[in-house]
């Protein structure tokens, strides 16, 4: 067992020692006839932490949780060179579906994206293996979610969030250790805030707002040309632009009942479409936003 690893397992038990005994729930060993990882995890509520460990397992699963606070579903087949992996994790008497829905609606925040990460007394925490290239497929009902992906090998992402908020991000500033084919981001009532996403290395990034909110991050400059295509209902997507001089490109599908606010210094070039200052169309590694809004909010930042 790598020393890193054993450090991570260790501050996993003590910080769960205040809240119940921690035990590893589930795992899935790794065999030399799975090249790639296709993983589906599902869990209706709690507080679920995913983090990359040098560990060879494909997946480890630790909770503090007892067997019968919860029902599970597990499912692991190998087709061909794919290792196909999937969890569903079910805790018993959670919050009434009403009462999340009244809770998320009324309190909704117009102007910001709030992940509260607070980590209660109920929790999942899971380890992937960095040596190993994932298909990675996460649904959040309720609850919490914090997903660290630093240093991991991550080919697809899609996040689904009915009313859970969730946390993306590379929290060690490293990198996605391949480039990424497809993000994909959906929000129903919940929050997400995805963090460093030029660490992502994605080509393609798909946002789904429909109540909720979403915040992304392209604060750093992007190492490849990124196209995001996203769609608002009624709810609130806030994007952080890069500080420096990457080249942008914003085309926007909007309505008389929503509100869009552009950056500075972005000029209008034709109906719904506006570029930065160092925009050309021969630009190398570009930003290109293709975006449909209805009754909610779009902000650049």
């Amino acid at each position: 067992m790598h020393k890193n690893y054993f450090l991570t397992l260790l501050g996993v038990l003590l910080a769960g020692m205040a809240t119940g005994q921690v035990k590893k729930q589930f795992a899935v060993e790794n065999t030399d006839a799975c090249e790639s990882i296709k993983l589906q995890i599902k869990a209706n509520s709690g507080n679920c932490y995913i983090k990359p460990s040098q560990n060879t397992d494909i997946l480890n699963v630790f909770s503090n949780q007892s067997e019968e606070a919860f029902s599970h579903n597990f499912i692991k087949t190998i087709n061909g060179k794919v290792c196909d992996v999937k969890l569903s994790l079910e805790e018993l008497n959670q919050e009434g579906f009403g009462q999340s829905i009244s809770s998320r609606v009324f309190n909704a925040s117009e102007t910001s994206v709030r992940v509260n990460t607070n980590s209660g007394h109920k929790f999942w925490k899971m380890y992937l293996s960095d040596a190993k290239t994932y298909a990675l497929e996460m649904n959040y009902g309720f609850g919490n979610a914090n997903v660290d992906l630093s240093g991991l090998s991550i080919k697809k992402l899609k996040i689904n969030s009915g009313s859970a908020d969730v946390n993306v991000g590379y929290l060690s500033g490293i990198e996605n250790q391949v480039e990424m084919d497809t993000f994909y981001v959906k929000v129903d009532l919940g929050s997400v805030n995805v963090k460093n996403l030029s660490l992502a290395k994605t080509r393609y990034l798909l946002a789904d707002v429909g109540f909720g909110n979403m915040a992304l991050d392209f604060s750093e400059s992007p190492t490849v040309s990124n196209t995001i295509k996203g769609s608002v209902g009624a709810g609130n997507l806030i994007i952080t632009l890069p500080k420096n001089d990457t080249p942008v490109l914003v085309k926007i599908h909007d309505s008389w009942l929503c509100s869009v606010k552009m950056p500075s210094g972005f000029k209008k070039i034709a109906e719904n479409t506006f570029v930065s200052t160092s925009y050309t169309q021969d630009s190398k590694v570009a930003l290109t936003f293709d975006l449909d809004v209805s009754m909610g909010s779009i902000t650049f930042k």
